[in-house]
């Protein structure tokens, strides 16, 4: 039985890439992500390769989508190996004194209560024998405020704590958490970026300058990069914070 990884984000961005560098190395994987043709093309790519494989169609904003996904996988599957959170949304890109509650309230879900939720339904097939890793995706606004990313900036250094909490309370489980910085992406997340309103985000001339500069990473460059840390970090390093720019 091959290993099993389920990734989040995956229609897109690191996450497709990462589910493809995860079958093409021998793994499962459980693709998960919103409904889209890019999630139905890349069922078939990964089905292609591995029959054991599969997409899921699941909006982490909706705890409903996320119950009837954890059971599809509780069905189907008998155990993880690992677990790669690397969902997440950017907007609303507002000052605190402007941003909406509800699309606050939608980040939060996404990014940080959506990973809480579907790891707790799925934890049955984690907590075992066998050497589980999940791996969470961070973000240097884990660290550092920037000017109407509130709502980002909590949602990614809440995540990171999340991350160490489920590293302490796996430790004689058998379960090892990490988090990892992958960098400036190029992903649909800077797109949106570029085109909130400069009005509302200060630092829009420099995320400008960082796709008309080249500066931005191809996302399969790092997703070859995340390989080798999500499927082989050990029980030493669970709790630690890592920058795909320092691997």
């Amino acid at each position: 039985m091959k290993d099993i990884y389920l990734v989040t984000g995956a229609s897109s961005g690191i996450g497709r890439f990462l589910s493809l560098e995860l079958v093409n190395s021998g793994f499962s994987v459980i693709a998960l992500s919103r409904e889209s043709t890019h999630l139905k093309t890349l069922d078939d790519e990964i089905r292609k390769i591995d029959s054991n494989s599969m997409t899921i169609a699941c909006d982490l904003s909706s705890p409903d989508d996320i119950a009837k996904a954890s059971n599809m996988i509780l069905e189907s599957y008998d155990e993880l190996s690992g677990i790669v959170h690397n969902a997440g949304v950017i907007d609303p890109i507002k000052p605190i004194s402007d941003a909406k509650f509800d699309d606050w309230n939608y980040l939060i879900q996404v990014n940080l209560l959506g990973v809480q939720d579907i790891t707790q339904r799925l934890y049955g097939l984690i907590n075992g024998d066998k050497h589980t890793r999940v791996s969470t995706i961070s973000s240097g606004a884990s660290k550092y405020p920037i000017g109407s990313w509130s709502a980002y900036c909590v949602s990614k250094a809440g995540l990171d704590m999340w991350t160490r909490c489920l590293a302490e309370e796996g430790q004689k489980k058998n379960i090892s958490a990490i988090s990892v910085a992958p960098g400036i992406v190029n992903t649909n997340m800077q797109v949106n970026i570029r085109s909130s309103d400069p009005d509302d985000f200060p630092l829009h001339p420099h995320f400008v300058d960082y796709h008309d500069s080249g500066q931005l990473v191809n996302p399969e460059e790092v997703a070859k990069q995340l390989l080798d840390l999500v499927t082989n970090h050990t029980m030493e390093q669970t709790g630690e914070r890592f920058d795909v720019r320092d691997l």
